[in-house]
């Protein structure tokens, strides 16, 4: 079989040295302080009894399952990114009509800061489940969560309870992927990892021709609403199979005396205040409040009486100021249970890597925020030839993600491609955006940057995953990949912010000043609603005009996207050279 699949008919365990772990060299990751169970033991793959209860049933449960039942998971996984890649593709082409369905086209990137923070701050909250409750019970809550989410976009009567059901999503969406990239992360050595990654990456490559002509069927059919109801049914069914295949294979450890359950001996109320404490229950509320409404206003200050100086807009940054100050003093003097693992971010590997997550996540979110109604609008394409553009990226990286897999295999590093290929490609293909966004430009350039970007796209994502797991111990992992995809959440956030700070403070006055005394009287709908703006015939002086105000809108966009991933370079510059050939990290029958 070719592929990576093929690699499914080799042997499923196979012998890796063990190197000494020695602080001073420049190729071990961090250093763990727990005694690792193993090391010393005539048995490499005993399960680690200083690990947490979570780690502790992944490491038997690979040690009880057969050859057919990890395939079986990666089939399933498969699975579950194909119908997750292909409904999030969809809602992104659909989000433009639902906010204009309720009058507010520019508030597209909006709706995105809210569930982008709390997607992005819960998945340090999801880590300690995965890792003191287990693997299957924390992939079945996101599930559930992602579902409720789906169901409330359906049924929202207004754009609050759509911004409502976008946090209960993303966090659902987010925790699923982080879910099973931690599975990926238990069931595959460091080596091969990279080449997994892509594997279940590879759905994309797909759902990039599906998810157009899905969207424009649903638009000119059922509507958005059952666009989004129908996958409130399918993702649940698709995801159960998984959990089951988890739970099962746990059970047949736990038979097998892998596993010894010890009552806690706490009452409810014992528990209660225990989970509190250990899940820092008031940093999370400090942060993702503080997040929110400091980053809030950048997006609706143009809907205030008196914009930046309207009494809401100051309150909300200086309440947002406040308690983001209280979560750190918090964190340094009262709590019990640190929120973030600052043991791990002193590493400079696994800090560059979280930096160069954000950094990636603010200029994609500040340039593509807007981009399918600038295709639509300024290029005249219709859904389906727009979600193909828009879906370059996902069809570009995941198919060069496993060119990425195997240079990493064969060279057994991965600092290189990132420092000399993804960042400095990142930002000529965002840079070269700048010139040709402009109204009336011809679309191949446009496609071509598209491509560039996709490859240094597929290039820096595996890296920088690369880079945090292979500077931590297996009970590290899961910590270290949702602190990567914390900064990536709340980089994505900052992101949607900056443009719609953007947006609204000059797309409005662009277009008041480019429109025709006849379209005046028409500013607000043209203004809200991306429907209205399509309405106006191709050539006609209205329709121009909002060409026009587009492209200044968009211009300073791509200037402040390539401006920020500049710093990319430096954040990757810090990384260790780590050899990942033979570090040896996961336990049992992996790939």
């Amino acid at each position: 079989m070719r592929g990576p699949l093929g690699r499914f008919t080799h042997p499923t365990e196979v012998p890796v040295e063990e190197k000494p772990r020695n602080e001073t060299d420049k190729e071990v990751g961090v250093v763990d302080n727990q005694p690792r169970n193993g090391e010393n033991d005539s048995d490499p793959d005993s399960i680690d009894q200083n690990a947490q209860a979570g780690v502790q049933k992944i490491e038997a449960t690979t040690k009880v399952w057969s050859r057919s039942n990890l395939i079986m998971a990666y089939v399933f996984i498969w699975i579950i990114y194909f119908v997750d890649s292909m409904q999030q593709g969809m809602g992104t082409l659909l989000t433009p009509y639902v906010t204009s369905a309720f009058a507010l086209h520019s508030l597209t990137a909006t709706t995105g800061v809210m569930s982008g923070i709390f997607g992005g701050v819960s998945k340090l909250t999801l880590a300690k489940i995965l890792d003191i409750w287990g693997r299957p019970q924390g992939f079945l809550f996101v599930v559930i969560l992602m579902t409720i989410g789906l169901v409330m976009m359906a049924a929202c009567n207004n754009v609050e309870t759509y911004a409502a059901a976008q946090v209960f999503y993303w966090v659902g969406y987010n925790g699923i992927s982080y879910s099973l990239s931690v599975f990926i992360a238990d069931t595959s050595h460091l080596k091969n990892r990279g080449l997994m990654l892509a594997f279940v990456s590879s759905p994309y490559i797909i759902t990039v021709w599906i998810t157009s002509p899905v969207a424009q069927s649903v638009l000119g059919g059922i509507g958005w609403r059952w666009g989004f109801g129908i996958f409130s049914i399918i993702t649940p069914i698709m995801c159960l199979p998984l959990f089951f295949l988890f739970t099962w294979n746990y059970h047949k450890a736990k038979k097998a005396g892998l596993i010894v359950s010890t009552p806690s001996g706490r009452t409810f109320w014992q528990s209660f205040k225990y989970y509190f404490w250990e899940f820092d229950v008031i940093c999370l509320i400090l942060v993702s409040g503080g997040f929110a409404l400091f980053l809030l206003p950048f997006n609706i200050y143009s809907y205030q009486y008196y914009g930046w100086r309207d009494p809401l807009t100051i309150c909300l940054i200086i309440f947002g100021g406040l308690l983001l100050i209280g979560a750190v003093v918090w964190e340094r003097f009262f709590a019990p249970v640190k929120f973030m693992p600052w043991e791990l971010l002193k590493d400079r590997t696994v800090l560059g890597a979280c930096i160069l997550a954000a950094i990636l996540f603010i200029e994609y979110y500040i340039w593509t925020a807007y981009f399918t109604s600038f295709l639509q609008v300024v290029l005249n394409l219709d859904v389906t030839q727009t979600g193909y553009i828009s879906n370059i990226y996902s069809l570009g990286s995941c198919f060069f993600s496993f060119i990425v897999g195997f240079a990493i295999r064969y060279t057994g590093r991965f600092k290189w491609i990132a420092l000399y290929f993804g960042v400095p490609v990142t930002i000529l293909s965002i840079g070269l955006l700048i010139h040709f966004r402009q109204p009336g430009t011809y679309l191949g350039y446009i496609i071509m940057c598209e491509i560039l970007y996709a490859f240094a796209g597929g290039a820096c994502v595996i890296a920088e995953q690369m880079a945090v797991m292979a500077a931590a111990a297996h009970q590290h992992v899961a910590v270290v990949l949702a602190m990567e995809g914390m900064f990536s959440s709340v980089g994505g956030a900052i992101g949607e912010t900056v443009a719609a700070a953007i947006w609204t403070g000059t797309f409005p006055k662009a277009l008041i000043k480019y429109l025709p005394s006849e379209s005046q009287a028409d500013f607000a709908d043209i203004y809200g609603k991306l429907t209205v703006q399509l309405s106006y015939p191709w050539g006609s002086p209205t329709r121009d005009a909002i060409i026009q105000a587009y492209g200044d809108g968009l211009r300073w966009m791509f200037v402040a996207a390539t401006a920020i991933t500049g710093l990319g370079l430096v954040s990757v510059a810090v990384w260790r050279d780590i050899k990942v050939t033979n570090l040896k990290q996961v336990k049992g029958r992996v790939f």
